[in-house]
C-alpha cells in the first residue's frame, strides 16, 4: 500500500500522524503539492512538488494511484474521482469516502458552493478539533490493520 496525501490543504497535525505511521510501519508516503513542502528525513516519506495550476496536484494523484493505495484528502471532487477508480480515500477528519457516501458529499459540496456563489454568508468547515484528530488516527489504524489482514 502506498499512501498519497493531497498536501496543499492537509493540516500539519494530520501530516505529523502520517509521518509517524509511515516510519513505524515502513509504508511509502508521498505528499503532493504545488508548493515546496518540508518532510522528515526518512526513506519512506517524500514530498512531490507539481507545477502550479488548477487541479494539477489532484490530477497527478489520480494518475499515480494503483489498486490498494490510500489517499488522504479533504477535496470532495478528488475523492469522487478516486472512489470511482476504486481507491481507498480518507478525509483529514477521519471520514472514509466510499461509493455509498461520495455522491451525497459531492452534492452537498456543490450546493454549498452554489449558495456561496449566490452571496449567502455560509461558513466553511470548523477548525480541526482534537476529536477530529483522534477520529483520523483511529480510522487510519483501522484501514491499515484491515490491509495487513487482507
Amino acid at each position: 500500500m502506498h499512501i498519497w496525501v493531497d498536501a496543499d490543504a492537509c493540516p500539519a497535525v494530520i501530516k505529523d500522524i502520517l509521518f509517524r505511521m509511515a516510519d513505524r510501519l515502513k509504508l511509502p508516503l508521498t505528499l503532493v503539492a504545488n508548493r515546496l513542502l518540508r518532510v522528515p528525513a526518512s526513506p519512506h516519506i517524500r514530498a512531490l512538488q507539481v507545477p502550479m495550476g488548477f487541479d494539477v496536484a489532484d490530477n497527478h494523484i489520480v494518475e499515480a494511484v494503483t489498486h490498494g493505495d490510500l489517499v488522504i484528502t479533504a477535496d470532495i471532487p478528488l475523492a469522487a474521482a478516486l472512489v470511482e477508480k476504486g481507491t481507498l480515500v480518507l478525509s483529514p477528519r477521519g471520514e472514509r469516502y466510499s461509493a455509498d457516501n461520495i455522491r451525497e458529499r459531492l452534492a452537498l459540496r456543490d450546493f454549498m458552493e452554489g449558495m456561496r456563489g449566490a452571496g449567502a454568508d455560509i461558513a466553511g468547515p470548523s477548525a480541526l478539533s482534537q476529536a477530529d484528530r483522534q477520529a483520523f488516527a483511529r480510522q487510519l489504524e483501522r484501514l491499515l490493520a484491515q490491509r495487513r489482514v487482507d
